[in-house]
């Protein structure tokens, strides 16, 4: 039985480390951006007009839950989504991440200006 889990476990860690690679691609940046923590949060400010530090929030204790929702609100942004993909991103992101990289989504840029 714990074999299993850990073939399950390393197939859901594969699907999620494609999806930000795939995300990255989509957004013109090198894949790898994507796969490697704290790094791929900033890349996401930066693209999204904030200043790249705020990706270094993410670690953060206390207000790091704060900051990853806030820029995954940004990534759902960027490829012209709503909230209520922000909230699949927090909720399943098993689903939404793998949807948003091998789906018809396409990379639009920041939309207006970045508080």
């Amino acid at each position: 039985m714990a074999f299993v889990l850990v073939i399950v476990a390393i197939g859901f860690t594969v699907l999620i480390l494609a999806s930000w690679w795939k995300i990255f691609t989509k957004m013109t940046q090198p894949g790898w951006y994507g796969i490697i923590p704290i790094f791929n949060y900033c890349v996401i400010a930066k693209k999204s007009g904030k200043d790249w530090w705020w990706g270094l929030l993410t670690v953060v204790p206390c207000i790091q839950i704060i900051f990853q929702i806030i820029l995954l609100n940004e990534l759902s942004k960027l490829f012209g989504k709503g909230v209520g993909y922000t909230l699949g991103l927090i909720f399943l992101p098993m689903i939404f991440f793998p949807i948003l990289a091998f789906g018809s989504a396409e990379y639009q840029g920041p939309q207006g200006k970045a508080f």
